[in-house]
């Protein structure tokens, strides 16, 4: 087979199949194709057209001032680079479940007439593999009218339905760049104790749902000592490579899977990175998939853990907005809670530290700020976790729920919280 790197192209002549008007996929997270991304903005040439994506990495020059007209970003899920342009109206958000992605671009409700994308270098069959990130590319790749791609040495080749051939590529550039990188930083105590309080709900055999950032790191520095637990998440990060390593992780109880850790996408270090590849014990499977309720509820002791902006004493879950202000999404929080709730022994957990703005904001709140997202309903909501304690408000009425919310809330807090609850008739 004639070497892929000798019929590469240019990114400005791959990208010269972008056309105006066009609506195009960008591939997410760790696999965001930047060097294709850097030659479209230089395109002067092209107006209208449509960017659909989830988290994006890195610096966007499509999304500037100066392209208004040209490109509009429509997010799916938003990252940190995207919330000035959502919220000066100069891109879009859309506000979905991470599993009904994939299904807008198979069933055409959302039509592509493009996907540019990142891929691990072909094998000796001549297929590449989506590579870090499966989630909603899967379905884009196949729905898409033509794929461009960026083929990278340093992509990690992946298993599972990951596999895209050299043949369904309209043009490709080579690179051999590094991803970007997320390095776990230090705990800070806040999220120590309340890493404390969530491992002290995962017991021996339990599988684990959780995400990225302190909280999810300090609660699987306290795993190390469990056995058997497994993995069925939206997305892995370095420290399920470390209870993997330390055999605290085997998958073996999953009823789904069992033997696998399954994942959607990835993103860490290159530690992480060199883990998963080519590494067959470690499956990526698109969010339709892996964030399916009817099959989380198949998986016995599922722990979902997933944070909150804030919560009110009713119970209801902000997740994805600053009131009006966009800050992520709906992602696959609600597709978990749901799933670990019907899940044998499942326990589906918000974890949150009680206070922002340096303790001068309480996060648990009489009522949500207009314009703030429920991302999880107050009927949906099961263990609520603070540096103060964890709860369990599923089957418990306002009054009760309220009262342990108060309970789990910074002490100068509690005097207001326990006022605006008996201003409601609920103490």
């Amino acid at each position: 087979m004639q070497s892929w790197k000798t019929t590469a192209e240019s990114a400005d002549a791959v990208v010269s199949r972008i056309e105006s008007g066009m609506n195009v996929f960008i591939h997410g997270a760790a696999a965001t194709p930047t060097p294709l991304l850097d030659a479209l903005a230089r395109r002067t040439d092209l107006e209208k057209v449509t960017l659909w994506h989830i988290h994006l990495e890195g610096p966007l020059a499509f999304t500037a001032p100066e392209h208004a007209g040209r490109f509009r970003s429509v997010s799916l899920f938003t990252g940190a680079n995207l919330r000035e342009p959502v919220g000066a109206g100069r891109a879009d958000f859309v506000p979905i479940f991470l599993s009904d992605i994939p299904g807008l671009f198979a069933s055409g409700r959302v039509r592509l007439d493009a996907a540019i994308v990142q891929l691990s270098p072909p094998d000796r069959h001549g297929t590449c593999s989506l590579g870090t990130s499966i989630d909603t590319a899967r379905a884009a790749v196949d729905a898409a009218g033509i794929v461009i791609a960026e083929i990278n040495d340093r992509m990690p080749r992946t298993h599972g339905h990951t596999a895209v051939p050299l043949s369904r590529l309209a043009a490709w550039v080579a690179s051999d760049r590094h991803l970007p990188e997320h390095a776990p930083r230090p705990p800070r105590e806040v999220e120590e104790r309340i890493g404390d309080h969530v491992a002290d709900l995962v017991d021996d055999g339990s599988c684990l749902q959780l995400g990225i950032g302190g909280i999810p790191d300090a609660v699987l520095a306290r795993l190390s000592d469990r056995r058997d637990l497994g993995i069925h998440s939206e997305m892995l990060s370095d420290g399920v490579v470390r209870l993997i390593e330390a055999g605290a992780v085997t998958n073996a109880r999953k009823t789904i899977h069992p033997g696998r850790t399954i994942a959607s996408f990835v993103i860490g270090t290159r530690r992480l990175y060199d883990f998963i590849d080519d590494n067959p014990l470690v499956e990526f499977h698109p969010c339709d998939r892996t964030n399916d309720t009817n099959l989380i509820r198949k998986i016995d002791d599922v722990v979902a853990i997933n944070s909150a902006i804030e919560v009110d004493l009713t119970g209801q879950i902000c997740a994805d907005s600053i009131g009006h202000r966009i800050y992520s999404g709906i992602g696959g929080q609600m597709d978990f809670v749901r799933g670990a709730a019907m899940s044998r022994r499942g326990k589906p957990i918000i974890a949150l530290p009680s206070t922002a703005a340096r303790g001068t904001v309480s996060r648990i709140v009489p009522e949500l700020k207009a314009g703030a997202g429920v991302v999880t309903t107050r009927g949906h909501v099961h263990w609520v976790v603070t540096e103060y304690g964890a709860v369990d408000l599923h089957g418990k009425s306002l009054a009760e729920r309220g009262a342990l919310l108060v309970s789990i809330a910074h002490p100068e807090h509690r005097e207001p919280l326990f006022a605006a609850l008996h201003a409601l008739n609920r103490r």
